[in-house]
């Protein structure tokens, strides 16, 4: 539930640090996905440890990175964000291998390794293409949707239906998602008219 607070917080944050203000509308449909998500985890009250500490600087990391990518999406080539944001975290995370319990063995361990990185280069480079179409609050309550996904392969892959309480979380989460391309929809439909408008205004004055 801590990670999936990250969407409010980029959305809080492209205001001031990329000029993308979110009007009520959005920002309702950001914390009705949350809702969503907070319906399918139900956190209990626990003590805060370690964990949560680890859980805040992932979502507040992943929250600027999406800042980054949105800002330097403008200036930079596609090629060149996949690049630095692979090589600098091989770079980094490399002396760490020496402290890992063990390594991949057999031809399978290793290929699932490998699908690994591709699934995630791939994810990556369409996190970059979007950022480049799209806003940061446009986007901001879809990450919401890996609670489904996660959902569908639990059932499909590991046979665990999920309870009518995560049904509801998801439908939410759903809702949500379908209620921004809704609106999104709309604004490009309002703005394509007004500039129909204009057009042709000016071409009765010429």
């Amino acid at each position: 539930s801590i990670y999936f607070f990250g969407p409010m917080v980029i959305t809080a944050l492209a205001g001031p640090l990329l000029g993308e203000w979110a009007g009520w509308r959005r920002w309702l449909a950001i914390l009705t996905g949350f809702v969503g998500v907070l319906i399918i985890t139900r956190p209990g009250v626990g003590v805060f440890g370690i964990g949560h500490l680890f859980a805040l600087g992932s979502m507040l990391s992943n929250s600027f990175y999406v800042i980054m990518t949105r800002r330097m999406s403008a200036t930079e080539t596609f090629e060149s964000l996949i690049l630095f944001s692979a090589l600098a975290p091989s770079v980094l995370l490399a002396p760490m291998l020496a402290f890992a319990p063990a390594l991949p063995h057999g031809g399978f361990q290793w290929f699932i390794v490998l699908m690994l990185g591709v699934f995630g280069a791939g994810g990556h480079y369409l996190l970059v293409r979007a950022y480049r179409l799209a806003t940061t609050t446009q986007l901001a309550p879809f990450p919401y949707s890996q609670m489904v996904w996660m959902i569908i392969s639990g059932w499909v892959i590991f046979h665990q239906f999920p309870d009518r309480w995560t049904l509801l979380g998801a439908a939410i989460i759903v809702a949500s998602g379908l209620y921004i391309i809704h609106r999104e929809h709309r604004l490009r439909v309002r703005n394509s008219a007004s500039l129909d408008t204009e057009a042709e205004a000016l071409a009765k004055k010429l």
